[in-house]
């Protein structure tokens, strides 16, 4: 079918061109400037890597940076951290729904990243980063590396009960298949999701940004708290790092999106709490778990998750409970609505993930971010 035969009545906010580079500052860790040089050797002589890529990403015309439409200022902010423009595309959709995709700029023997959360609506979002990644495989990209700052479908990574499909490792079959070379992720759900990809995959954490910001707040007779047993080892580091004791809620899921909190162990009488946890979807689990810390005689309570899903009831809740503050990352574009609730604050991953692609394209090594 010829583009010029398409019946595709798209809308203005449904076409996506970038045509310079973006503007706009994103926050940004103290040492962004020296992650994006990279050291010079003191021989003076070029390692393999350097002899393959550009020293400056700007001038390295085989490096592209693309987006899907799920959460564009997140790219746009990676492409502003790192001094690149944004690739050029065009995204439309036809009157069913139905998505079409075209690459604006030669992609032949690029190393690309394409940054597409599969936050809501979770199925588009998914389909769209399956459409542009076969569009950037038939296009002869040297290299795909797909950035996906949330990976839906997380949560069913098991079989939990009978007759269920285990969902993440089907994504997981679907971005490969689709002609993904790696995979960049942000706080998955489980760290064994990992293991249902064949081909290599890097596994960033938020909580250096988040950690460097509670730090500064310097909240007294701090506890850090993991709303389940699951989320324990997340805690132990973030508390490790702020140098303060840990508690868990012993909570038991009674149905989906459904928690009955059942008690506190540790000491949190008199403390200020910090919920430390990666996706906050409903809420429920976060609200009841700050009604039993406060019942247990918590002065404050604070909370920080890496992915703000907030669906359903989330904002009310959040809004009329006890909690002081929520910080979350711009993983997920926040709703108007979300960005309107005092209590939500928003920090940016834009510099974390802009040093990971620089060092994924620069093959070097990616764990150094989290020393």
């Amino acid at each position: 079918m010829k583009e010029k035969d398409t019946t595709a009545v798209p809308s203005p906010s449904s076409i996506h061109r970038s045509d310079a580079t973006p503007q706009g500052e994103p926050e940004q860790p103290k040492q962004a400037a020296e992650a994006t040089t990279p050291a010079a050797s003191g021989s003076g002589a070029k390692t393999p890597a350097e002899k393959k890529r550009s020293t400056r990403l700007s001038d390295d015309k085989r490096f592209k940076i693309f987006s899907g439409s799920a959460n564009r200022p997140l790219t746009e902010e990676i492409c502003k951290f790192l001094g690149v423009p944004l690739g050029e595309t065009r995204l439309q959709r036809f009157s069913d729904g139905e998505t079409h995709f075209q690459l604006l700029e030669n992609v032949r023997g690029a190393d690309v990243f394409l940054v597409q959360p599969t936050c809501f609506p979770v199925d588009q979002n998914l389909v769209e980063l399956l459409i542009m990644m076969d569009a950037l495989r038939r296009a002869s990209a040297g290299r795909i590396t797909v950035v996906v700052p949330y990976y839906g479908y997380a949560r069913q990574d098991r079989k939990d009960r009978p007759r269920v499909a285990i969902t993440s490792k089907l994504v997981a079959d679907l971005l490969v298949t689709a002609g993904a070379n790696r995979a960049l992720f942000v706080d998955l759900h489980a760290a064994q999701i990992q293991g249902f990809f064949n081909i290599p995959v890097d596994h960033l954490f938020a909580s250096p940004v988040l950690v460097g910001y509670f730090r500064d707040l310097k909240l007294p007779n701090l506890t850090v708290v993991s709303p389940d047993a699951g989320g324990v080892e997340r805690a132990r580091f973030f508390a490790k790092k702020l140098e303060v004791p840990l508690a868990i809620v012993d909570k038991r899921r009674t149905d989906i999106n459904v928690t009955e909190v059942m008690n506190v162990i540790g000491d949190v009488k008199g403390r200020t709490c910090l919920i430390l946890d990666d996706i906050v979807d409903t809420a429920g689990t976060l609200v009841k778990t700050a009604d039993a810390l406060l019942a247990q005689g918590a002065e404050k309570v604070y909370a920080c998750a890496s992915h703000a899903v907030l669906s359903g009831p989330a904002i009310d809740r959040i809004r009329d409970s006890g909690l002081e503050e929520l910080v979350v990352t711009n993983t997920i574009p926040l709703t108007e609505a979300a960005l309107k609730v005092p209590k939500i604050k928003v920090l940016s991953i834009a510099g974390l993930l802009g040093r990971a692609i620089e060092s994924i394209h620069m093959e070097t090594s990616v764990s150094t971010l989290f020393n």
